[in-house]
């Protein structure tokens, strides 16, 4: 039974038996062809899709903002933001999101708001084509 017992080794040090020591047995980041590393490489596309979340607005909607004298402060943009992003968790292809009085219709795929309109340019109430409202 001893015998047994002295011929198990442990994980470090099989470690130290076949890898050198500490930080020379780890391999150095590799630059790619612009001289980048693989983390500065993942830190700049990360950035790049946290971008790409934000919603952009089509030709029609910026029409109607301007037309409709609907300025949205940088709070209400994170708001819409905020409910775009519930619709997509939701699979939500074309939104209603309502937000203080202000309703928006986005093409959730392409985060493009679609057109937008204030309670008191809407006369009628009624949306069409939508599959889901979020109110934020």
């Amino acid at each position: 039974m001893e015998r047994l017992q002295n011929s198990f080794v442990s994980i470090d040090q099989m470690a130290e038996a076949y890898l050198k020591s500490g930080i020379e047995s780890r391999p150095k980041e590799k630059a790619n062809e612009q001289g980048l590393t693989f983390q500065q490489v993942f830190e700049k596309t990360r950035a790049k899709g946290q971008q790409s979340q934000q919603v952009i607005f089509s030709k029609h909607a910026n029409e109607r903002l301007a037309s409709r004298n609907i300025n949205l402060n940088e709070s209400q943009m994170n708001r819409l933001n905020k409910g775009v992003m519930q619709a997509k968790e939701k699979s939500i292809q074309e939104s209603l999101v309502m937000l203080d009085n202000i309703a928006f219709i986005v093409n959730i795929k392409n985060n493009t708001v679609v057109t937008a309109m204030d309670q008191e340019s809407n006369d009628s109430n009624v949306f069409t084509n939508i599959d889901g409202a979020v109110i934020v």
